[in-house]
């Protein structure tokens, strides 16, 4: 399978790619030797090999979620921060100028 240069461009356009004409060239022919590649590896014959999908054997540790009914006070709330608290608000620098 040859790719032509405006498949070639409509791959960029969709990878947001700006390529010059020299580069189109060049990616052509890389892309259908890639492409070439792929049908060699899909001729050989998987059938007795099973499918990996992990293989360092890790698997994640996920805790239950616990919901924690101790409400804890606005004034507590308010009282543990050390930055400066105005109108019952935490006063933070400002983000945007």
């Amino acid at each position: 399978m040859q790719l032509t240069q405006e498949q070639v461009r409509h791959i960029a356009k969709l990878a947001r790619l700006g390529l010059t004409d020299d580069e189109v060239k060049k990616f052509s022919t890389q892309l259908t030797n890639i492409l070439q590649y792929i049908e060699v590896l899909n001729e050989v014959d998987t059938s007795a090999v099973t499918p990996t999908n992990q293989v360092t054997g890790l698997t994640n540790v996920m805790r239950e979620d616990v919901v924690n009914q101790e409400w804890v006070s606005r004034d507590a709330l308010l009282g543990s921060t050390e930055l400066p608290v105005e109108q019952d608000q935490i006063r933070v620098k400002p983000v945007l100028e």
